[in-house]
């Protein structure tokens, strides 16, 4: 299957050679051997059990007991044959993160030994407990019970040696408690509006699927480095830190070549993915240094999600290996590019049509530009909700600097499409063509054959940007589940469509044309959501201004934009459609609050013990070493050279500002933790730890940094950016 091939990779000490497992097949040849999937489920499964199965998968149907029964014996036997020993109910918590509990495949025989089992109890239905985490008070620690449940349009996997069953995760009392319960929810909503607004066009229609494409964004650091940063190993990011002299400024590293070591890396982590069905696809450096990308080909949107959240485990597993440690918080260093998960997003029918593609005929056209009117109106009408779905205490580091998006959602267009839209809505020509891609000769260049330009740029500065056939969601953290993002953009647009859809029957039942009535509603749509509508420089102080004018929500404080779940709209949107409960929303943003002031409170108690243990006690000890040497300055010299001692202490006096400001900042932070945490309310809590504490750990960092440029640089104790940055 595979053989040990020796690359020389460069390491911080030397080189070294390092045994690298490549296999000798394609990796068409391996691509999903850990995962049960159709290939396999047909090797291990009856006839009649394989054709249920694909059914209910297919069709989303519940499975009876018997079938689970017979899923079940052919799985283990699967499991059993690439060495598994243990099964586990894979699920997602409202932590961002996965769970799992393993159990082995071994029941008494009755006789004093044991035999391996596993039924289809077992497999459909768990109870985990799982009482510890986050449920913003949907149940108490003594009222623990809750159930995991198989969701079968997820194919199982193997780790190591652990079947993992993708599940859901509810409370007792029915309650959701994890991410992928409301995201099912909501992918079934757009599915069921997307292919009633789709049958105006084509009656074929089934389904509508939904699409996601994700790309990863992380950082690595050596390990040995890392695990000397305290702040790194509790917080995931730099607490202090003066920027290098030499960082992404040049642009050197966007696109470079890749490093030897990293390259050896990427290769493991690709073959790992491959096996475990994740299509990863596209390698490269990102802008900052030490950041790179991963992403994979589209999928439908459940399953990309759970490959992301598979990927993030693994790539932590993989990188150890090599020697480095990743990172996956939005925002590890200051002062370069933070960490994204763009989210390319897109609906296509089970015809194979992509909605978001304009086509060759006239239909084909409308048909595109009914599904963007209804997400453009979806968009503007729920911008505040969409920025509360991709908000973080980790992702507020990260919006709106060194190249990330603005905490403002807009939407991006491109010139022809727009084009389009206005020719639309200022005459009374409903005809709605697009050209076809335009060739682009290059002059004095004969050798370079015609290119093909597409209908759209790229605008990279936008939040939420049409690029072609998808939009790209940008604003999503890279430390983040994509499900957050997808349940609220899948439910947005499903609930326009549903509008849209009653819209047009009500005209036609009326006596309209059908092509006329929903060209009519989509002439609306674009008018009454023009504002949401913007190509323009995104990171630019004048959208801010032109953003505010237009009435789009430009709130900048993470607690207070969580409000968005809990607005009247929201609560009616997400119940009309059968995403949310009030009691779900409700607790949900309970949660966030909470997560927020934990994560901020953890990194504020981390930098008062880096400030007061580790920065003051040197800056003490190198202001010591410069009153000595003045003080023999003066023994030397006397009086003739007061110039030199003077520098000397004007130095010894700035330190000393830069030490009183931090020792101050960290009893004034110490104090207004104290007091926002005895605060009852969660999103008092949270607002108290935005307003207040993190603009006290903002001022101890900026005189830590001035410290770290004063002190000798044998003395300082931590990794500086210039070693963290630069891989060796």
């Amino acid at each position: 299957m595979s053989t040990l091939r020796f690359k020389v990779v460069e390491e911080a000490y030397g080189r070294k050679a390092v045994a690298v497992d490549i296999p000798k097949d394609r990796p068409s040849d391996y691509f999903g051997m850990y995962v049960f999937n159709r290939t396999q489920m047909y090797r291990y499964l009856d006839h009649k059990t394989y054709d249920a199965l694909v059914d209910a998968i297919d069709n989303k149907k519940s499975l009876s007991r018997e079938l689970a029964n017979n899923v079940a014996k052919g799985m283990k036997v699967w499991a059993m044959d690439n060495g598994a020993r243990h099964y586990s109910h894979w699920f997602h918590p409202l932590t961002d993160g996965t769970a799992e509990k393993h159990d082995g495949f071994i029941e008494h025989d009755g006789k004093g030994g044991v035999i391996e089992e596993f039924d289809g109890k077992l497999l459909v239905q768990q109870e985990p407990d799982a009482s510890s985490f986050p449920n913003g008070g949907i149940r108490n620690t003594f009222e623990a019970r809750g159930y995991s449940a198989w969701d079968i349009s997820s194919p199982a996997f193997i780790i190591d040696h652990t079947l993992c069953i993708p599940t859901i995760f509810i409370a007792y009392t029915g309650e959701s408690l994890d991410y992928k319960t409301p995201l099912l929810r909501a992918l079934n909503a757009v599915d069921k509006a997307g292919t009633a607004v789709a049958q105006f066009f084509d009656e074929n229609v089934k389904h509508v699927i939904s699409y996601l494409g994700w790309e990863q964004e992380y950082f690595l650091v050596d390990k040995a480095l890392y695990a000397a940063r305290p702040d790194l190993v509790m917080t995931g990011r730099t607490l202090m830190g003066h920027e290098s002299a030499k960082n992404q400024q040049l642009e050197d590293h966007y696109f470079g070549s890749i490093p030897s070591r990293v390259e050896a890396f990427m290769l493991d982590l690709e073959i790992e993915c491959h096996k475990l069905g994740i299509p990863a696809k596209t390698r490269h450096n990102e802008v900052a240094p030490n950041q790179f990308e991963l992403a994979p080909i589209f999928e439908e949107t459940n399953l990309a999600n759970d490959h992301n959240l598979l990927l993030m485990s693994l790539i932590a597993e993989v990188a150890n290996k090599h020697n480095f440690q990743v990172l996956l918080h939005e925002k590890p260093f200051a002062g370069v590019n933070g960490s994204g998960k763009h989210n390319n997003w897109s609906l296509g029918t089970d015809t194979g049509a992509m909605l978001f593609s304009p086509g060759k005929t006239p239909k084909d056209n409308l048909q595109f530009m009914t599904f963007l009117a209804n997400v453009m109106a979806a968009v503007n009408k729920h911008n505040g909700l969409l920025k509360a779905s991709i908000s973080s205490a980790t992702n507020e580091h990260r919006l709106g600097a060194n190249e990330a998006p603005p905490a403002i959602i807009s939407m991006f267009l491109g010139r022809q499409v727009s084009e389009v839209i206005e020719k639309l809505i200022s005459t009374d020509d409903d005809t709605i063509n697009f050209a076809s891609k335009e060739g682009l000769k290059l002059k004095n260049v004969t050798q370079i054959p015609e290119l093909l330009v597409d209908n759209t740029d790229r605008n990279r500065t936008s939040p939420f940007a049409f690029t072609g056939n998808r939009f790209e969601f940008r604003a999503i953290g890279s430390s983040a589940n994509c499900a957050s993002a997808m349940i609220a953009l899948n439910a947005v647009v499903a609930d326009q469509l549903f509008s849209f859809k009653a819209n047009v029957d009500a005209k036609i039942a009326a006596g309209e044309i059908k092509e006329k009535a929903i060209i009519e509603e989509v002439r609306k749509l674009f008018i009454e959501n023009q504002q949401i509508h913007f190509d323009g420089n995104g990171y630019s102080d004048e959208w801010k201004e032109e953003a505010a004018r237009r009435g789009l929500d430009c709130e900048a404080s993470v607690p207070k934009i969580f409000d968005a779940y809990t607005t009247p709209e929201s609560i009616d949107l997400f119940k009309r459609i059968g995403v949310f409960t009030e009691v779900e929303l409700v607790a949900r943003n309970e949660v966030k609050w909470e997560i927020y002031a934990k994560k901020l409170q953890i990194e504020s108690r981390v930098l008062g013990d880096l400030a007061m243990n580790h920065v003051i006690p040197v800056a003490t000890r190198y202001q010591s070493l410069l009153l000595d040497n003045v003080m023999k300055i003066k023994e030397i010299f006397g009086s003739d050279d007061d110039q030199m001692a003077e520098q000397e202490k004007e130095t010894i006096r700035r330190i000393a500002s830069h030490m009183v400001a931090i020792k101050e900042g960290v009893i004034k932070m110490v104090n207004d933790r104290k007091s926002a945490n005895v605060l009852e309310s969660e999103r008092e809590k949270a607002i108290a730890y935005h307003d207040i504490i993190k603009p006290d750990m903002d001022n101890i960092r900026y005189h830590i940094d001035k410290l770290e440029l004063m002190v000798d640089n044998e003395m300082w104790p931590l990794p500086k950016y210039r070693e963290l940055l630069f891989i060796r």
